[in-house]
């Protein structure tokens, strides 16, 4: 097998060789170990659990100073985010404890046996319970927070399925790094041994998706690299759930108020968030809406100077780098399409790209400009009129996010806006910009395809609900039951023959 290189992308040199490719034979010992592991892991429960994934946490802040370091050399993302990022790492981890704790996320319904308007009724008693092994894909983006030790990772302990990760080829160091702390910890907390597993290179990540033991894949990375993974998934002899993120667009309108009001601040903002971590957000503004006139102009100058202003930017892989440089030209010579700004170019060292601002019109919208380009590069589109921005919306594809910058209490366009996004976003922000992804209760990350190709999100508590299937007890005897079913449980929320009760 190959060996499995980190790669410093500010020079483009090895820095050091990791591991070996997994062979297809450790792909399914590992995979065995996850099936074996499932039931000692459900068996911890939820007070157990929640000390693991608090234990993950505390480890892995502890090992700050190694694990930044370490990434910071693989991904150029700089310490200052992957520190930020580190913090939301643990964070979520602690936050799925507390989902645990809470326990709502169960859906535990009791309808006792009795007469209804069909009839008798019998006892029946529905909850969620694990799914199973689960697969989990590392993102290139995100190191921490989407990768070895991110959400799908913790949503899926949470759950009580064990997890098997496919690391990065952008930063297999780092992936190997905390994976080994997290097995540490895991064991020190308690859990049985193949409740996380890791694999590396692509072949282990597709015999990983066929292995039968594994019950559902989550993936974070491009709509090519998704489409390779259902193909595997729909040759299974029994397919599982694939909850892929895709692709997103993530388009921002500027009414004309917003524009007159603070046009100049509002380009140097967004300047700021299509650039920001090299334009590889997942929620990076690819596509601008602004009005045509003196109003518009101040966004797009302010957008201009800042471009101008910007060097070359270091990219986390070559892969990317290259796509980058094919899909920006491409863009940038679509019929239409004109450059406004481009920043200073590198000096040629490592994988880096350099920002570009082009600008076309919302009235002949070219299809390059409605594809996803990863990088910092975005089209700002001109609309004359709200005939003409309600044309160009209607050919945006769906995204996980749609922004609207609005003026000062203004309502009318901004909500007819809202209605035409809504359809194909999964998140509209008002007065701020998408590059962020906040973790909580209320979060929705996900969006019609090609953003997602599911109805669940990717981050926040609700994410969970991924790696979970409902069983329903019919007559069961209070002893066969689940703790959380049985008559005097009154531990998280339940619905009672139809009415909603809290714990006591």
């Amino acid at each position: 097998m190959s060996d499995v290189l980190s790669i410093d992308p500010r020079t483009g040199s090895v820095a050091e060789v990791v591991a070996q490719e997994t062979t297809p034979e450790e792909v399914a010992r590992l995979c065995a170990a996850a099936l074996a592991a499932a039931p000692g892991l459900d068996e911890l429960g939820r007070a157990g659990r929640a000390a693991l994934l608090r234990s993950l946490a505390d480890a892995l802040e502890a090992r700050r100073e190694d694990v930044v370091a370490v990434a910071d050399r693989e991904t150029a993302l700089g310490a200052g985010r992957l520190n930020g990022e580190l913090t939301r790492t643990c964070y979520q981890l602690r936050l799925f404890a507390e989902v645990l704790d809470e326990g709502s996320y169960l859906e535990a319904t009791v309808d006792h046996a009795g007469d209804t308007p069909m009839g008798p009724r019998p006892d029946l008693r529905r909850m969620l319970l694990p799914i199973g092994p689960v697969a989990v894909f590392g993102a290139s983006n995100f190191p921490l927070a989407f990768s070895v030790p991110g959400g799908d990772t913790a949503s899926a302990l949470a759950a009580g399925c064990p997890v098997v990760v496919k690391a990065h080829g952008s930063h297999p160091a780092t992936s190997q790094l905390v994976f080994d702390v997290l097995v540490a910890a895991a064991r020190e907390a308690g859990a049985p041994d193949g409740t996380l597993g890791i694999v590396h290179g692509l072949q282990a990540g597709a015999a990983l998706v066929a292995h039968p033991a594994i019950r559902a894949v989550g993936f974070t990375g491009s709509v090519t690299g998704g489409r390779a993974l259902l193909q595997i998934i729909e040759q299974r002899p029994d397919p599982v759930p694939f909850f892929g993120e895709l692709s997103s667009l993530n388009p921002v309108v500027v009414t004309p108020q917003a524009a007159a009001e603070r046009g100049t601040r509002l380009g140097t903002e967004l300047a700021g968030s299509f650039t920001l971590g090299a334009g590889q957000f997942c929620t990076k503004p690819g596509l601008v809406l602004v009005p045509a006139g003196a109003e518009g102009d101040q966004v797009v100058d302010a957008m201009a100077a800042a471009v101008r202003a910007s060097s070359a930017q270091v990219l986390l892989n070559e892969g990317i780098a290259a796509s980058f440089g094919t899909l920006s030209s491409g863009l940038a010579d679509a019929p239409g399409v004109t450059t406004v700004a481009r920043g200073t170019d590198g000096d040629g060292t490592g994988f880096t790209a350099t920002p570009l601002l082009l600008s076309t019109s919302a009235a002949q919208l070219p299809e390059q400009v409605t594809d996803e380009v990863f990088g910092p590069v975005t089209v700002v589109a001109r609309y004359d009129g709200e005939p003409e921005l309600f044309s160009a919306l209607a050919e945006m594809p769906s995204s996980l996010t749609a922004t609207v910058l609005r003026g000062a209490g203004e309502t009318q366009l901004p909500l007819a806006v809202s209605q035409e996004l809504r359809t194909r976003a999964g998140r509209i922000v008002y007065d701020a910009y998408p590059t962020g992804v906040a973790v909580s209760w209320a979060q929705h990350h996900g969006g019609p395809w090609p953003s997602t190709n599911s109805q669940h999100t990717s981050v926040g508590t609700s994410a969970i609900r991924r790696f979970l299937r409902p069983v329903t007890w019919q007559g069961a005897p209070a002893d066969v039951l689940p703790a959380e079913l049985t008559d005097d449980f009154t531990g998280i929320p339940r619905r009672i023959d139809g009415v909603l009760q809290l714990p006591s």
